[in-house]
């Protein structure tokens, strides 16, 4: 039996990453300081990237070189998907939650005590899964207030 290898499968290094972007090391691990991306790290602490990651690379460098937006705009933006309705936040989760209360950077840039979060992995939540493509932030706020 071989291994699957899908979008969601961790495979490039940090380096085949920033070539297939063209861009350095340096401005990935300055993605991730900032919570744009979050990537799998090994135990030994190595960085992976899979395809969904360098789609979601592709959309912020796009964001940023050609619409102008700036890292805290990126941000910002991620941080208005309503992930207390995709995840199901209960009355008490959203009290006990950051990302609910603020709006400055994305949901799973925060630590999560006391909520629905704290037993979920970031990098595996729908929320930061289903959003790296340009453009489903939108619908999937488009989505969320068509349902009201």
């Amino acid at each position: 039996m071989g291994i699957i290898i899908n979008k969601e499968t961790p495979v490039f290094s940090i380096s085949a990453a920033a070539k297939l972007l063209n861009i350095s090391v340096h401005t990935l691990r300055m993605y991730e300081r900032e919570g744009l991306i979050v990537p799998f790290q090994k135990e030994s602490g190595h960085r992976l990237y899979s395809q969904s990651d360098i789609e979601r690379l592709r959309c912020i460098r796009s964001a940023i070189n050609e619409s102008k937006i700036s890292i805290a705009g990126i941000k910002t933006i991620y941080s208005l998907i309503p992930c207390w309705k995709i995840t199901g936040c209960s009355d008490n989760d959203k009290s006990n939650c950051s990302a609910y209360k603020e709006h400055g950077k994305p949901c799973w840039t925060y630590s999560h005590h006391n909520n629905i979060c704290a037993v979920l992995e970031c990098r595996d939540c729908s929320v930061y899964k289903n959003h790296t493509e340009c453009g489903t932030i939108k619908e999937t706020i488009i989505n969320i207030l068509e349902k009201q």
